[in-house]
């Protein structure tokens, strides 16, 4: 055959194979697309909504009326946690908040943002009273998502943040009275209880069984907010000191998109405080969006992702005796239409709620009733 030959052969084969038969052509149209989870869009909000974790009440009040200026939901939810991070008093964020165990204070922050879809966050980050701006500067001057340590440190400097000393003179006796109660077989010796140091008598009945002698007591601290401008946008930040005297370089839930805060410009935002292994484990914020994305109001859409972190929940050193979890975990959302909810584990929580009606505290709902079923 010559080439001339071969070559018609091989056009008119390859024009067989493309050709298909009426009945193939149809089997084909009929053939299912692959399934794409529709996104439920409610109608749009008529005015901004900011919700945050009990100890934001100024937070959300600042976020609404920055919003009700003009402001994207980002630039409002930062503006409002900076309060928080600044205030000495609130010993979970920020300035003030308890170290870790060698007595340094590490911060965590992330920022997303639903219109851009970006986000950015910084991890066990020294120095810097407020890393919820710094997070945003990650997610506005760098192609990254998350600084950790020294890299975060270096950016802040770079930035203008100078290097400040973040634990109070209260944080540091909180954590020196912990490391001399953690145990009867280390060279630390307590003070007889006629000697404890006022500040720290006061603190610890304020914060009635936080902490007992040997015992390792850990609470947790954070404050997240979520808001929702007039427009319809969504964006939300975590911010936080974690876990009170962890191992040095340990990062929680906050800093990680999807874990401590997750949000969609479709869909809605919503973040997480407690503990933070158990929001990481089960992806709680997104898994929480998702549900509204699937129809879900708010309510249902948290307390749906939190029966599957209490489903994850398996480690014996983690469950009652009823085999529910010993610890808490908080979730917060607000979605297109402005409906808002805040859920957690157990009961007895509140939350921080900024809309038309006001700033205000309301009270929680939850998966399972402190004291009973």
């Amino acid at each position: 055959m010559d080439r001339r030959s071969f070559l018609g052969a091989l056009v008119a084969s390859l024009a067989s194979t493309l050709k298909s038969s009426p009945a193939e052509a149809q089997n084909r149209r009929r053939s299912p697309r692959p399934a794409v989870r529709p996104t439920i869009r409610p109608a749009p909000p008529t005015h901004p909504v900011a919700i945050a974790s009990a100890n934001g009440l100024e937070a959300v009040k600042l976020a609404y009326s920055a919003m009700a200026r003009g402001a994207g939901p980002v630039d409002a939810a930062t503006l409002g946690v900076k309060v928080v991070e600044l205030d000495p008093t609130d010993y979970t964020v920020g300035y003030g908040g308890l170290p870790n165990f060698d007595g340094v204070v590490q911060l965590d922050a992330a920022v997303m943002d639903g219109p851009s879809g970006k986000a950015g966050a910084v991890a066990a980050l020294e120095g810097v009273k407020t890393p919820s701006a710094v997070a945003k500067l990650v997610m506005e001057r760098t192609d990254h998502v998350l600084l950790v340590g020294d890299g975060a440190r270096k950016f802040a400097t770079m930035h203008g943040f100078r290097h400040e000393e973040l634990l109070t003179e209260l944080s540091r006796k909180v954590w020196l009275y912990w490391r001399e109660n953690l145990s009867t077989q280390d060279d630390w010796v307590e003070p007889p209880a006629a000697q404890l140091d006022p500040d720290v008598r006061r603190f610890l009945e304020r914060h009635r069984g936080m902490f007992r002698p040997h015992q390792t007591i850990r609470p947790t601290g954070t404050i997240h907010l979520s808001a929702l401008s007039a427009r319809g946008d969504v964006g939300c930040c975590t911010t936080t000191s974690g876990l009170f005297f962890k191992v040095p370089g340990r990062v929680g839930d906050s800093p990680l998109i999807g874990a401590g805060l997750y949000c969609d410009n479709d869909v809605g935002s919503a973040g997480a405080t407690g503990r933070g292994e158990s929001a990481i484990l089960s992806n709680a914020s997104h898994t929480a969006v998702e549900h509204m994305r699937g129809g879900r109001p708010p309510q249902q859409a948290l307390l749906e992702a939190l029966e599957r972190v209490a489903h994850l929940t398996r480690d014996p050193r983690l469950l009652r005796a009823d085999g529910r979890p010993n610890f808490n975990l908080r979730l917060y959302a607000v979605d297109k239409a402005g409906r808002y909810a805040s859920a957690a584990i157990w009961s007895g929580g509140r939350f921080a709620i900024a809309d038309r009606n006001g700033a205000r505290i309301e009270e929680q709902a939850y998966l399972y009733r402190n004291g009973g079923r």
